[in-house]
């Protein structure tokens, strides 16, 4: 009798046992469901928010525009184009060159407000009135500002390297 008790015992530990993992195992596969689902929705709120945070609040101004200095007679082109994932931040290059004159632009624009961009980057210019062609470069954020209701932009810093003021406009 003692021996099929110590059966039946042993017995009722394995069938125990082996019942407890399998339901362990059970609510493990259901729990992963369960995270792999909420994962799911997270990244689909997420990718809804960053599309919704790159879309611009201003106007596009993708594409080229015309480039003017005050001392050039000949109109260039500025290239814009969207930098993705960033709202109303753009890449631009661009230039003008006639005979011996020439200025260029390279850099990124945030489109700050109806009125303002800020500008970072370099902008270079040789202009044979100003010192006779010396060189002169503006590097770092600079800002342009519209005062036509956003049809032409123009850098505020307009003091060139030897004093004269420059009117350097982008126009859409």
């Amino acid at each position: 009798m003692k021996k099929l008790l110590t059966l039946l015992f042993a017995i009722a530990t394995l069938i125990s046992c082996s019942r407890k993992e399998a339901q362990a195992i059970q609510n493990q596969a259901d729990s992963a469901k369960i995270i792999d689902s909420i994962n799911a929705v997270r990244i689909k709120m997420n990718d809804s928010i960053s599309a919704k945070n790159s879309t611009n609040r201003f106007k596009d101004f993708n594409g080229d525009h015309k480039f003017t200095h005050n001392l050039i007679k000949q109109a260039g082109s500025v290239n814009f184009r969207k930098i993705d994932d960033e709202r109303d931040t753009y890449q631009i290059s661009g230039g003008i060159k006639s005979g011996k004159d020439r200025i260029t632009i390279d850099g990124y624009m945030k489109v700050v407000s109806d009125k303002h961009m800020n500008f970072t980057g370099t902008i270079s210019e040789s202009i044979s009135e100003n010192d006779n062609g010396k060189p002169y470069s503006r590097k770092g954020t600079r800002t342009f500002l519209s005062k036509d209701g956003g049809k032409s932009w123009r850098l505020q810093d307009m003091v060139n390297g030897s004093g004269f003021v420059d009117y350097i406009d982008i126009h859409f």
